[in-house]
């Protein structure tokens, strides 16, 4: 009987803690829970944020998106004679750079088919003046003034087709100012925007610096929609060069010679470029 009443009285203990704890877990402050889960949602989220911002090592969608955009134009632009705007992400130059190795097939295609190529003269043109010269060539293509002639020559072009070109926007380019004796545009006067070339060139020549372009004969013809040559001139010595000579008498393209105005010119807020006629290479 006392056994009995001893373990009787043992279990009524443990039960009776038992319920102390519930009662005690039942009264505790619940904003504490609420606010370690508030804590732990909060982190979940900012995690899944950072995922998608890029953050903690993710790249964001956006970046793999434009490319595809700007590939899409530079083929338009192909299409169109390279009159189009150009792309400007760095992205795009890369796959861009079939499509114009394309247009760049077709262009040699086509300029072996005239009697005389624009960039011999303009070789000869090198080789008749100091070799000390330092040249830039604006749209190289497949760099073939660098391989001809003796001067330092920077072959610049939207994609590089040869280990000595540099890749770069025209507009845009990494040389430094007033560190170029000689800026040559050979049939590169391309996309709506090449006044922003010609800009480039003004501002990497040195004062005197030669300005050399030669261009299809067809887009200075205005009898046919094409410019005035006389208003392309004026456009340029607004930029600050002046006319040395003009060369029309080839069947093809033409020629424009001039040099950097010696003494730094007014700043011109506003040039009237004309409009430069399309001109597509048409295969045979």
């Amino acid at each position: 009987m006392e056994i009995h009443s001893t373990g009787t009285a043992e279990i009524d203990r443990k039960s009776n803690n038992k319920k102390r704890r519930r009662r005690a877990k039942s009264n505790a402050d619940p904003s504490q829970e609420t606010s370690q889960h508030r804590g732990e949602h909060t982190a979940q989220n900012s995690k899944r944020k950072r995922r998608k911002s890029g953050d903690g090592g993710c790249l964001p969608q956006k970046a793999f998106n434009c490319s595809a955009q700007t590939t899409a134009s530079t083929e338009k632009q192909i299409q169109n004679g390279m009159h189009a705007d150009p792309p400007k992400p760095k992205q795009s130059v890369s796959k861009s750079s079939s499509f114009l190795d394309k247009y760049h097939a077709g262009y040699q295609e086509q300029m072996s088919h005239w009697p005389q190529q624009p960039v011999d003269i303009i070789i000869k043109w090198l080789k008749d003046h100091s070799p000390s010269l330092v040249v830039a060539d604006f749209g190289c293509g497949d760099a073939k003034l660098a391989k001809s002639a003796k001067n330092k020559v920077f072959s610049l072009d939207l994609v590089s087709c040869e280990p000595s070109v540099i890749a770069c926007d025209m507009a845009h380019t990494p040389l430094i100012s007033s560190s170029v004796d000689v800026a040559v545009f050979c049939l590169s006067l391309m996309g709506t925007d090449f006044p922003n070339y010609l800009e480039e060139a003004h501002r990497v020549l040195k004062p005197r610096g030669w300005l050399l372009v030669a261009e299809v004969k067809s887009r200075f013809d205005p009898g046919n929609g094409g410019a005035d040559p006389n208003k392309f001139i004026k456009s340029l010595q607004s930029l600050g060069f002046n006319i040395v000579s003009k060369d029309f008498s080839n069947k093809m393209f033409m020629l424009f010679y001039f040099q950097k105005a010696k003494e730094r010119t007014p700043e011109v807020k506003h040039i009237d470029w004309p409009k430069l006629k399309a001109c597509l290479y048409k295969r045979r």
